[in-house]
């Protein structure tokens, strides 16, 4: 089997999660995802949660794998942002340099999102906060379209529903912004009974991570390992693919 990585975005970049030859779980921060992609063999799977896959035109709530696993989530659901079209998310793409610029960019690319979709739909905020990674990874595979067919997208709600049989989790993971002990204790015990090492799940997060970022990633591998061994399953199935061929699909 390939080595497999699973990945998040954090504040220091992105954390990544692998194991090493004597199968113990190796955690990582990577400034870039390109630097990511380059510190892991050629043939390495990896799972990101981030949306890869930007279609020119929305229809519904969102790119058509949001909807599609929502409905498995139940109070979770809220979880899985929709993502508007490719126009939108490269609306504005300079750094944001004051507040007032975050909000102009965010209404910026609302107008566009709404222009492109089917109905008329604006960008929430926590969606907007993604734009700049998602866009990382974008043009690393436009770039390189021989990685497309080893960066998958997942998303870590969507991956704790499959390892949990088909049961959405609980506890949420946050409240009120503020991780929930009880919420991370339950994907914690999860995540060991699908092979995370107990030792790995209580260490000290990488500095520049969270522990919900590390707990996301951990989720995330475990679905590279299933995508390397060919188990994984995608929302849509067979997925979809935008103008630059870039596969649509939330892995789990």
């Amino acid at each position: 089997m390939p080595i497999c990585v699973g990945v998040d975005g954090c504040k220091a970049g992105w954390i990544a999660v692998s194991r090493n030859n004597g199968g113990e779980i190796e955690t990582r921060i990577h400034r870039t995802f390109e630097a990511l992609v380059a510190h892991y063999p050629h043939d390495a799977i990896i799972a990101v949660d981030m949306p890869i896959g930007l279609p020119d035109r929305i229809e519904g709530g969102g790119r058509g794998p949001e909807m599609l696993v929502r409905k498995h989530l139940g109070q979770r659901q809220s979880s899985v942002f929709s993502i508007p079209s490719r126009a939108a998310v490269y609306a504005a793409t300079d750094p944001f340099t004051t507040l007032d610029k975050w909000y102009d960019d965010h209404r910026k690319a609302s107008g566009i999102a709404k222009a492109t979709s089917i109905p008329p739909r604006g960008v929430s905020i926590q969606a907007f906060a993604l734009f700049a990674k998602i866009r990382e990874i974008d043009a690393l595979l436009i770039a390189w379209p021989d990685l497309q067919g080893r960066i998958i997208e997942s998303h870590p709600e969507a991956a704790f529903w499959r390892l949990n049989g088909e049961q959405h989790m609980a506890l949420p993971k946050k409240v009120k912004g503020r991780v929930s002990p009880a919420g991370m204790d339950e994907r914690r015990v999860l995540l060991a009974r699908c092979g995370i090492d107990r030792a790995a799940l209580k260490a000290p997060c990488p500095r520049g991570a969270g522990a919900d970022d590390f707990l996301d990633a951990c989720a995330v591998f475990l679905v590279a390992e299933r995508f390397a061994a060919g188990k994984a399953v995608p929302f849509p199935d067979p997925p979809l693919k935008d103008a630059h061929g870039v596969q649509i699909a939330i892995w789990t």
